[in-house]
């Protein structure tokens, strides 16, 4: 198959993801340029065809790639080589797979004579090739040793079977179905793609492409990392406005003398360094939108200029008189509460009132658990490749891992996760078996034994007593002093348990140390021992009896030896669980006496 420019093959399939991955063939034997391309078509992914070097050149630098096949020798000899040098000099994470054909046919081993023909690269060692007749070992050991030595990511030897370039497709380009939400694409380049499939994602999409027809100014909230910006290049997109250019200005990464000069430009001899005239973003925005992300960063006398701009839709350069009149759609973003910037005066309220035309909230991850396996499927897609890793399914222990944690760092921080998962794991199956700190890190906060009670929290009790904590008290008992919710946020939660929660982890970050996790509070040590000594004394089930092992120079309850545990001065503590530092902490310096730890470790062995 021979062709004189860029031939585009593309399949998608309902369910695919969007901006389907792009892989170049670059090979005149129509066989193999055939196989692959069924293949490929199968998989939904988009085939480009190109017949020499310098048109193959060309389309990778207008287009993303993310496979590239091609022969050793295109149209002359060492036409692949100079093509592969060429790609990792641009590209030196592109995978590229060398199809390799002997100049002189293949001819089966005498004692083979008549049997089915197989794929040599597969079945035939370097020794068995020396059997077969017109076969250079030494050519092709040389050939597979400048292959690799360049950079390629696999090398075939031509006929390739339809397993082994399956297999490769599904290693460097997995194309694993994901449920989309909304996606544009421009040739073959993917302007955003928004995977999810959750009620509160599908509806703010909604109302984005409700509102994006529209020239009202759009105002999007949403913690950080929830896809802001993606929202707002989706209105764009979707306006009237979309031939029009998109610009996008982040505030918080400009200072406050910049800030005015970038946004609105300059004339010449303005300031110093100021050598010749400078359109703003707004001017460059002309006619189409501009992003301002991040807008609470921007100072007060900054708001002002800008509520101009956006009544008046016109504006000065800096250290110009002439009035510059624009026609642009304004988009901000934010990851602050705005109504609390307000109140607090770090955001003027006729600005809040002018850019919230439209305000449109994006949830946090954490509230849209549906998205987490479809999400963790379009990171695969993305990063398999750079991990040389095949994915075939996902662990159900890490979803639902993924499923109980928080996200503060929401999608942002999942794409780091699985990303890490993919590179230090092994195997098919993806899992945080392999990278124990990640799954440490991502566990939840245990309950410590609290139910929820018609919208109060309530101490667990089972019928009978459980397994014996620290000092003789059970576990139930213990968990009475760790009042953790089971539910997601702070809203409907006593300032005091949220107080006491923040005290105890601190306490557990600073292993007991009271004058540092002081500091860290912000509060005196005085007040920090105040407040556990009144946890102690307040605790649910807690009598004379259990309260005796925590106050200073008194015998606790027996141990399993008869004898009474007593506490012994110590510089640090290890604590297992935020009971113990709840007790413990009422004096740093204690920790449990030789004797007794002995006795504690010959009880677990037990």
């Amino acid at each position: 198959m021979r062709v004189t420019e860029i031939e585009t093959y593309n399949a998608k399939r309902s369910g695919q993801k969007a901006g389907t991955a792009n892989v170049l063939i670059v090979d005149g034997d129509s066989g193999s340029v055939r196989l692959i391309l069924e293949i490929l078509a199968r998989k939904g992914i988009c085939a480009n065809l190109a017949n020499d070097k310098k048109t193959a050149v060309e389309f990778l630098d207008k287009n993303d790639c993310d496979l590239v096949f091609t022969s050793a020798d295109i149209d002359r000899p060492d036409d692949g080589f100079e093509l592969l040098r060429a790609i990792k000099r641009n590209s030196p994470e592109l995978p590229v797979i060398m199809l390799w054909s002997p100049a002189t046919e293949w001819k089966q081993p005498r004692s083979t004579q008549g049997s089915p023909r197989k794929n040599i690269s597969s079945e035939l060692s370097v020794p068995a090739l020396s059997a077969v007749e017109g076969v250079s070992v030494a050519k092709l050991v040389e050939t597979v040793v400048r292959a690799m030595s360049a950079g390629c990511s696999e090398f075939l030897i031509k006929p390739a079977s339809r397993e082994q370039i399956q297999m490769l497709l599904d290693t460097f380009v997995p194309s694993h179905s994901v449920w989309t939400a909304a996606s544009a694409q421009q040739a073959s380049h993917c302007l955003y793609q928004i995977v999810g499939r959750s009620p509160k994602l599908v509806q703010t999409i909604a109302l984005a492409e409700r509102i994006a027809p529209t020239s009202a100014p759009v105002l999007i909230s949403g913690e950080s990392g929830t896809g802001k910006e993606l929202i707002s290049l989706l209105i764009h997109q979707k306006s009237k406005r979309a031939l029009g250019p998109y610009i996008k200005v982040n505030c918080a990464a400009l200072s406050d003398s910049l800030l005015e000069s970038e946004l609105f430009g300059h004339e010449k001899g303005a300031f110093t360094g100021a050598y010749a005239q400078r359109k703003g973003r707004f001017e460059m925005a002309n006619g189409g939108t501009i992003l301002l992300d991040e807008i609470t960063e921007t100072p007060l006398r900054f708001q002002a200029k800008l509520l101009r701009v956006l009544e008046e839709q016109e504006f000065e350069r800096v250290g110009g008189n002439e009035n510059v009149r624009v026609n642009v759609r304004v988009i901000s973003t934010t990851n602050k509460d705005l109504p609390e910037e307000v109140r607090h005066d770090r955001l003027r309220r006729d600005l809040y009132y002018r850019l919230s035309g439209v305000r449109l909230e994006i949830s946090p991850l954490r509230e849209r658990p549906e998205d987490l396996p479809e999400l963790v499927w379009h990171f695969v897609n993305l990063y398999a490749s750079q991990a040389n890793r095949r994915i075939t399914s996902l662990d159900p222990a890490m979803i639902d891992i993924f499923t109980k944690y928080d996200w503060p760092g929401n999608v942002r921080q999942l794409r780091n996760v699985v990303l890490t998962s993919l590179i230090l794991g092994i195997g098919p199956v993806l899992s945080l078996a392999d990278v124990s700190w990640l799954f440490d890190e991502l566990q939840p906060l245990p309950l410590a034994g609290l139910t929820m009670d018609e919208g109060r929290l309530t101490p667990f009790r089972s019928g009978k007593a459980g397994p014996a904590g620290p000092d003789g008290m059970d576990a139930d008992r213990l968990s009475c002093l760790v009042p953790r919710p089971s539910y997601r946020g702070l809203g409907g939660i006593p300032l005091e348990q949220v107080e006491r929660r923040a005290i105890l982890d601190t306490l557990r970050q600073t292993a007991g140390n009271q004058a540092r996790a002081a500091k860290v509070l912000g509060i005196s040590d005085r007040t920090l021992r105040d407040k556990i000594r009144r946890y102690r004394q307040s605790a649910p089930g807690l009598t004379a009896e259990h309260a005796e092992p925590f106050r200073s120079g008194r015998a606790g309850p027996a141990g399993p030896d008869g004898n009474a545990e007593r506490k012994t001065p110590s510089q640090t503590t290890d604590f297992t669980d935020s009971t113990d530092l709840l007790s413990s902490s009422v004096n740093p310096c204690k920790s449990v006496s030789k004797k007794s730890s002995a006795t504690s470790v010959v009880s677990a062995a037990k």
